[in-house]
């Protein structure tokens, strides 16, 4: 009985992901060898899971609708940095109208909700508010691109995911922002490549309930969030629409031949996926403290990809589980790896092992994607 159920165990998890899984765990028991904190270890892991979830969980639409890997992830958080930016742009003009005692109507009350203890949160409300209907139009745009190209849809979508960074490159330069906080210089035009979320919805969700113990940190309010997402999206599988698209990944002749429209079904996923890109990235950049725009966007997609590769999504499926394990596998060892030999070897490489382990890891999940039967 035992031995039937290992080897389920085994055939539905993998060799692959048991390997790299015991490998974290071996990175984690090195900590206290090598002179690094385990706590510190476990705490930086689980806020870049929870950084990085909502962007992996972005996958999963339009691999369930027959669309493939999503690398066109980029234009999903193209639209999350436009919510970002407008929100700041916002609060720095009401609060220059609340200064100048210029603001009425609703600059007035608008000037006087910024003022209040939930300042944080009504910002990130209104990037996200901003972020949905962009993503929305995008998405849709993009998902009529894809119903045209069956069959060549991750090719075509890398295209439209570089390509949209490119063209952003020239519109973060010509649109019409004026925050002091985010152009180029006093009185300048174009926004900067970096700009700050500290003053605005810096850590909003990360410090919500946040549990610290010693140099212990869990992001209490990132990981809600994130599995509320979660939630959602594995809900939204489980209504009419959701099974249709499941359907349609499947076996689009079957679907149409029962009624199904696979256009509409793919575009929706597309929107679907989009969407979940850009609230992806809010929570990342609130997160991380920065709104970084220009190239920053651009290779994005690859470790989302591969983290839910490395989860156990296949091309054409893929679970709310496939989304969590791969989002802490992938995680796990970026952050571990780079600490851990550092300090073996007591030097400063980190960034260069970072990329070197980041890169490995997002190799060796692309060579391993799979089609199953579903």
């Amino acid at each position: 009985m035992m031995d039937g159920r290992f080897k389920k165990f085994i055939e539905n998890f993998g060799w692959p992901r048991i390997i790299i899984a015991a490998f974290l765990m071996c990175l984690f028991a090195a900590t206290p060898l090598v002179g690094v904190r385990l706590d510190t270890s476990i705490s930086d892991t689980l806020v870049r899971v929870g950084m990085n979830g909502v962007l992996v969980l972005a996958m999963v639409p339009m691999v369930q609708s027959g669309c493939g890997l999503n690398f066109g992830l980029p234009l999903g958080i193209i639209s999350g940095l436009l919510g970002a930016t407008t929100s700041i742009q916002i609060a720095t003009s009401a609060d220059a109208a609340a200064k100048s005692g210029a603001a009425q109507g609703l600059w007035a009350a608008l000037s006087s909700a910024l003022q209040t203890g939930s300042r944080s949160a009504l910002l990130f409300a209104v990037a996200i508010v901003i972020a949905v209907p962009c993503a929305a139009i995008a998405g849709f745009v993009y998902a009529q691109i894809l119903n045209r190209v069956k069959g060549e849809e991750m090719m075509i979508a890398t295209y439209v995911g570089f390509s949209s960074v490119a063209v952003m490159c020239m519109a973060w330069l010509l649109l019409p922002f004026s925050s002091a906080v985010m152009v180029w210089g006093y009185g300048g035009s174009g926004l900067r490549t970096t700009i700050s979320t500290n003053g605005f919805w810096w850590h909003v969700l990360s410090d919500f309930q946040s549990i610290t113990i010693g140099k212990f940190y869990f992001p209490t309010g990132m990981f809600l969030f994130f599995m509320f997402m979660v939630f959602l999206l594995w809900a939204f599988f489980r209504t009419k629409t959701g099974t249709a698209i499941t359907a349609v990944g499947s076996n689009p002749e079957f679907a149409r031949a029962s009624g199904i429209d696979v256009d509409r079904m793919r575009t929706i996923s597309v929107m679907l996926s989009t969407i979940l890109g850009a609230i992806g990235i809010l929570v990342y950049e609130q997160s991380f403290g920065f709104i970084q725009l220009y190239m920053g966007p651009l290779y994005m997609a690859f470790p989302a990809v591969a983290a839910i590769l490395l989860g156990g999504a296949s091309v054409n499926k893929a679970t709310m589980v496939n989304v969590v394990v791969g989002t802490f596998l992938f995680q796990g060892i970026l952050t571990m790896t780079p600490s851990v030999i550092n300090n073996l070897l007591k030097s400063d490489m980190s960034e260069v092992i970072r990329i070197i382990v980041s890169n490995g890891m997002i190799l060796y999940a692309l060579t391993r994607k799979t089609q199953v039967k579903r």
